[in-house]
């Protein structure tokens, strides 16, 4: 029978599987700062991003037009726009927040680190018991997520692209100040 560390061991020396195939910088401190403590060992994680995706139910690669980790300028917004115009599908426009996936050796280690998070305000946060195995996944709350592309037809005008690049940006930047405030609480 596989133990909390046999399985701490394998994750940690697995291949970043993400689509951008590494940490994202901005969370990687507080993710190793959590792989170096015997208790926990993170699963899954993103800073938060700016992204435009072709709308789809399903989960497949190709969907993503424009990802960006880090905060956007209005001309980057419409050069990217520009070229999503193309697939002429239905595209959304998504910020998303961090999110974090971290195994906890038990219950009382996923709820203390539970209560540190919502102290650091990831309030969408909660636990995952399957079997003997615990995970907790911190979410924060900052999300914008709309249709922004139809048909190659951009279906908001400049004032509007001026004013949703600057609370995304805004929102990114809470985002991190959260995972910043964790890092300090853990």
């Amino acid at each position: 029978m596989k133990t909390f560390l046999d399985y701490k061991r394998k994750q940690l020396k697995m291949k970043d599987a993400s689509s951008i195939g590494y940490w994202d910088k901005r969370i990687s401190k507080l993710c190793a700062k959590l792989n170096r403590n015997k208790n926990y060992y993170t699963t899954s994680s993103c800073a938060g991003r700016i992204v435009l995706i072709i709308a789809d139910e399903k989960k497949k690669s190709g969907l993503f037009l424009f990802r960006s980790h880090e905060k956007i300028n209005l001309q980057e917004l419409k050069r990217e726009l520009e070229k999503a115009k193309q697939t002429r599908k239905l595209i959304y426009f998504k910020q998303e927040p961090c999110i974090l996936h971290v195994a906890c050796k038990s219950l009382g280690d996923a709820q203390a680190l539970l209560d540190r998070a919502k102290l650091a305000g990831w309030k969408n946060s909660g636990i995952m018991a399957s079997g003997n195995r615990f995970v907790l996944e911190m979410r924060s709350t900052e999300k914008l997520e709309f249709p922004i592309i139809n048909k190659g037809k951009i279906l908001v005008d400049d004032n509007y692209l001026k004013l949703l690049v600057s609370e995304a940006n805004k929102r990114l930047g809470r985002t991190w100040g959260k995972i910043e405030k964790m890092e300090k609480l853990i």
